[in-house]
């Protein structure tokens, strides 16, 4: 643990390929997103409203309540989780605070967006079915930095010495206190 906490986790081997290794599984977790997503719909708007309306020409029906219940209850367990994971390394990563706080706040925004979209199109509006393009392709989009920036993060030699947590005791900390509030 105390090579997450630090950032260290980048100069040690084991850690490092455990965390490599499960960037390759999200690369297919990336990759599959996209098969799925066409398999289903397109870039679209029409596509989209076809797919959670139903289509007469296809002869396919709406999607039902249950259906995207289910969907969604996955959906959002495991994509808390994806989000979760990916954003914590990448607060380790030599970017700024603000890039940092921009893709952890769009990394769980996009996503919950690209959710909310499909029952938006589905029980509100089928107007909303720009919306979930570009929610999907956002998220997408999203997930692809965070995955290729970690793996940089991992493969690529850093230039500076990793960060290392100040070495201080509960007990000094309490004495630098005390110590500037009774200068104050």
């Amino acid at each position: 643990m105390k090579y997450m906490q630090n950032g260290n986790f980048q100069n040690q081997s084991l850690m490092k390929l455990t965390i490599i290794f499960t960037l390759v599984f999200l690369v297919g977790f990336w990759i599959t997103n996209f098969a799925m997503y066409f398999a289903k719909m397109g870039m679209t708007p029409e596509s989209v409203q076809a797919y959670y309306l139903g289509s007469e020409e296809a002869f396919t029906m709406p999607r039902t309540y249950q259906s995207m219940l289910e969907v969604t209850h996955g959906h959002l367990a495991m994509q808390a989780l994806v989000i979760l994971f990916i954003t914590h390394l990448l607060i380790f990563a030599p970017y700024s605070k603000n890039v940092k706080i921009a893709f952890v706040a769009c990394g769980f925004s996009f996503a919950l967006l690209n959710e909310a979209a499909s029952w938006l199109v589905r029980f509100v509006d089928p107007g909303f079915s720009i919306l979930k393009v570009f929610a999907f392709m956002a998220f997408q989009s999203t997930l692809g930095f965070l995955i290729l920036a970690l793996l940089k993060f991992l493969l690529v030699k850093p230039n500076h010495a990793p960060y290392k947590m100040p070495d201080i005791s509960v007990h000094q900390a309490k004495a630098e206190k005390e110590k500037t509030n009774v200068t104050d």
